[in-house]
């Protein structure tokens, strides 16, 4: 009969079968993001559940895959693991992401609570979707520039179009951009084509509220353009308010691709509202005429950058200057309790000058019995006053009025 092992050696043998995420993903240490994106998206679509339904090793090695890339894909967790390994990340608490269209009724809408409450819940593209582009079997339709096209995509499926751009429109840049009035959520992909004439996943925007409404947006301005990754912001500060606002620009990242060039590209928007569709406007724009806005954003990215440095130095001071308050706040407090009780002492000392035994006081309880009693009996006095006050006088029997008829006798 084998032997039960304990929780602590199950989970240290666990930690044992852990793979190096660049082996994993078959990338080097040296690739790009989007060389760990793609690389990702291939063996997740290999190994997905919804196409290896009653294979249990292919189930493990997409969780593998999937765990692997939410290392290298946060840059903070791929520094911390290429300087430590795992011990320095935190594997009980990796957030995968989440294929909406593979989980059950009863799963999407505890994800879809969960959400409501606050919680992050980092969504994944569905696999369907996926496969059927990279198949080439998707309706794709013409989005000419400046006009944009308004419709609604159902839950955890895609619209795909086709945007044609020339050499002169290629080298002012272009922008595509998506929102949704209703605040719907919705991704924004963008596809490559691959030899066989299908279409492979290279980029990917999540919608951010912003302001009244929803948008996503891929700028290919021929210059260095970045993003920020709302989504780690938001679980980096479910966990810790100070480290969210000190990590918050490490999310900062430039784009994969900068630009494009001329011919025919698709775009997608993707549904990823958990139980309705999401409706949108998409609109693809020369950047020819805005030409201000371009040197703007170069601008503000570039004090974005600077302001990035400034933090990281910011955090350090901040770090010494609060744990002095922390310690300064203790002794404080230890000092208050120290006071307060040599005073206590002091008095109690005081006290003990006395030869007469100290008088015993009579209890509230007592006096209010005795208080209440006297009140009663003043009311006693006063109701036979007044009864006697209001009763009727008697009359007496030599007060009667006799009537005497005064006539003389005849």
């Amino acid at each position: 009969m084998p032997a039960h092992r304990s929780k602590s050696e199950r989970h240290g043998s666990s930690k044992q079968l852990l793979r190096d995420p660049y082996e994993v993903l078959g990338v080097s240490k040296n690739s790009t993001d989007q060389e760990i994106k793609s690389a990702y998206r291939k063996l997740a679509l290999k190994y997905h559940p919804d196409k290896n339904a009653n294979d249990p090793q292919a189930a493990d090695m997409f969780k593998e895959a999937a765990f692997s890339y939410n290392i290298l894909s946060d840059p903070d967790k791929r520094r911390q693991y290429d300087t430590a390994g795992f011990k320095a990340v935190e594997s009980e608490s990796q957030d995968l992401e989440l294929d909406l269209s593979s989980l059950g009724a009863v799963n999407t809408m505890f994800a879809a609570l969960f959400s409501k409450l606050g919680v992050p819940i980092k969504t994944a593209v569905s696999a369907t979707v996926l496969e059927e582009a990279l198949n080439g079997a998707v309706l794709i339709h013409p989005l000419p520039l400046e006009q944009p096209v308004r419709r609604k995509v159902d839950k955890q499926c895609a619209h795909f179009y086709s945007v044609s751009i020339t050499e002169e429109e290629a080298r002012s840049g272009f922008v595509c951009r998506v929102q949704s009035s209703d605040k719907n959520k919705f991704k924004l992909l963008y596809f490559d084509q691959v030899e066989n004439g299908g279409y492979s996943l290279a980029l990917q925007e999540d919608s951010a509220k912003t302001g009244k409404l929803t948008s996503a947006g891929m700028y290919f301005l021929g210059f260095p353009v970045y993003r920020l990754d709302q989504a780690s912001n938001s679980m980096a500060a479910a966990k810790d308010p100070d480290m969210a606002f000190f990590k918050k620009l490490e999310a900062f990242q430039p784009c994969e691709v900068s630009e494009l060039k001329a011919g025919t590209h698709v775009f997608a928007v993707y549904g990823d509202n958990f139980f309705k569709s999401a409706s949108y406007t998409i609109e693809a724009l020369c950047a020819s005429q805005f030409t201000a806005e371009k040197e703007n954003l170069r601008a503000v990215e570039t004090q974005i950058l600077s302001k990035r440095v400034e933090l990281s130095k910011f955090e350090t001071e901040y770090r010494e200057v609060l744990q002095q308050f922390t310690e300064m706040t203790s002794r404080y407090a230890q000092e208050m309790r120290a006071i307060d009780e040599l005073l206590k002492q002091r008095n109690e000392i005081h006290a003990s000058y006395a030869v007469a035994p100290p008088m015993k006081r009579s209890g509230s309880r007592s006096k209010n019995r005795s208080a209440s009693k006297d009140a009663k009996d003043d009311d006693q006095v006063r109701e036979k006053k007044s009864s006697t006050r209001d009763r009727p006088k008697k009359k007496k029997w030599y007060n009667i009025h006799l009537k005497v008829d005064k006539r003389k006798p005849c």
